[in-house]
């Protein structure tokens, strides 16, 4: 029957593997298992089983394969067997992040020359006096929304104003008082000045840079909260484990070697209880990290109408037109109000000129300014969710998992419990998370990590940030801090001589992104 059958599969595990309480014959099988997994030097190897009297973790009453240096190498490997696991099992995360990361960038900039080709397009067929002369205003407008986006500290009031600035001169002289000519320097710099005065084009200036402010920072925000996610991947793949935790994972994967048993793996239970302790504060970023997922959703939500980035952009051509229309139905005020307060400037007379376009509004036909469904914002945001969502667990379940990919024996299997080969881990298994470390028996969990809280201090600030509950009307963001993400210098838990715990600590970027100073 298949109980008989796995105590014969047991006894004979026992008898290939050993099972630790007799004495070893040879070392052989260490040595080739040693040499094969690159540990360490041969020369760290002894010669016959011998006595463990000098080990520290790997203690056994009968001989020993292993040697003190042997044991320190072995700690060595068990770290970085778990540390590359570890980077593996986030691996999909951090790709799923960096690729959006770039994509969000890449369409940001694809929607500065559709919305700069767009506005061309309407001066053209609109306004074509003033499509050429007014087409280096309009790139270094779209520029500027592009850094705005990409994170430099610009003020979209002052951006936006010089480009009415700068439209001002070319709308009067061509459309509002088209018979005088062109103007002297003197009379153009006087008409630039008066845009702010005289609000020539209405409240679509303020109206565009308030759309650009609240859609930007939706934009900017997002792509910070995403840089923010691969931060806290990168510090918790390469965070310093304690010495408690490496004396575990030891014990755990190599000290059976000692006693020359080199195919075995822990039993799940054992397992467990050593990763939930040593993990026991990434276990804490859980519920932080499910927010996270849960306020970038939000965040989602509410890009639409003034606050969606592609809207405002590729909607850009109609607030110009509206803009100039507004400008030209005013002619008459407004030529009365430059030609006071300008009125010592000198113009040169000229010949009279074809106004048939002055009063033209022609409807645009922009089948070709129509955006690509399958490219845009909202259908990329939806898609990254869908994919994020998925991950909304993954520091929760995160010991679990490692164990479940290939640290653990599988069940009914003969396992290492840390001690000997057992049919089955008969300690209590804790939970996850810091407090529920005190009943482990298996990894000391001395409190949280100062690492770890300062992630969580971030995730805590960002998910402020993207509920919108510290944005303030204008759209201006608080401070955020982001690492680069370097962090392999980063610390967790105790430090002694052989931790080698001095960080690098990679450098902090500072942005902060206003619309108005």
């Amino acid at each position: 029957n298949v109980g008989a059958l796995r105590g014969a599969m047991y006894c004979v595990f026992l008898c290939l593997c050993g099972s630790g309480l007799g004495e070893l014959d040879t070392c052989s099988e260490v040595h080739k298992v040693f040499q094969v997994r690159q540990i360490g030097p041969n020369q760290v190897l002894p010669s016959s089983p011998r006595s463990g009297a000098d080990l520290q973790v790997c203690t056994s009453k009968s001989s020993t394969c292993c040697t003190k240096k042997m044991e320190e190498k072995y700690q060595v490997a068990a770290r970085r067997d778990v540390q590359n696991l570890l980077q593996i099992y986030s691996s999909r995360l951090k790709l799923l992040l960096s690729r959006y990361v770039a994509a969000f960038q890449e369409t940001f900039e694809v929607l500065m020359r559709q919305a700069e080709n767009h506005t061309n397009v309407v001066l053209q067929v609109s306004y074509q006096k003033i499509a050429d002369p007014a087409a280096d205003s309009v790139r270094e407008l779209f520029t500027d929304v592009g850094l705005f986006l990409l994170g430099s500290e610009l003020n979209v009031d002052e951006f936006v104003q010089r480009f009415f600035d700068a439209l001002l001169p070319l709308v009067y002289n061509h459309y509002i008082s088209p018979g005088v000519g062109d103007t002297s320097p003197g009379y153009a710099e006087c008409v630039r000045s008066l845009n702010r005065v005289i609000k020539p084009f209405g409240t679509v200036p303020d109206l565009f840079a308030d759309q650009i402010a609240a859609s930007g920072v939706s934009g900017k925000l997002l792509l910070q909260a995403l840089h923010l996610g691969i931060e806290v991947i990168n510090t918790t793949d390469h965070l310093q484990l304690s010495r408690e935790c490496r004396r575990a994972l030891l014990k755990m994967q190599y000290c059976p070697h000692c006693q020359g048993i080199t195919h075995s793996k822990p039993c799940m239970g054992y397992c467990l209880n050593v990763m939930r302790g040593c993990l026991a504060s990434m276990a804490e970023i859980d519920a932080h990290w499910r927010e996270f997922v849960r306020s970038l959703e939000g965040l989602s939500a509410r890009m639409h109408g003034a606050q969606d980035l592609e809207q405002v952009l590729l909607g850009a051509h109609t607030m110009l037109h509206d803009a100039i229309g507004h400008a030209q139905k005013n002619g008459p005020r407004l030529s009365a109000q430059v030609q006071k307060l300008c009125s010592t400037s000198i113009r040169r007379p000229a010949q009279s000129v074809s106004i048939q376009d002055a009063n033209s509004r022609v409807s645009i036909p922009l089948k070709a300014l129509n955006r690509r469904s399958d490219d845009s914002l909202s259908v990329m945001r939806k898609d990254f969710l869908k994919t994020l969502r998925t991950f909304s667990t993954f520091y929760g379940g995160l010991a679990d998992q490692l164990c479940l990919q290939g640290l653990s024996s599988g069940d009914g299997v003969p396992c290492w419990n840390g001690t000997n080969i057992v049919k089955s881990y008969t300690r209590r298994v804790v939970g996850n998370g810091i407090r529920a470390q005190s009943a482990n028996p298996e990894v000391k969990v001395k409190g949280e990590d100062p690492v770890i809280n300062q992630i969580i201090d971030k995730l805590k600030h960002i998910n402020q940030l993207l509920q919108g509950k510290t944005i303030p009307k204008l759209g201006s963001l608080d401070q955020i801090e982001t690492g680069s993400g370097d962090s392999e210098g980063h610390y967790s838990g105790d430090c002694d001589d052989e931790d080698g715990c001095a960080g690098s600590g990679g450098g902090e970027v500072n942005r902060k992104v206003s619309k108005s100073k």
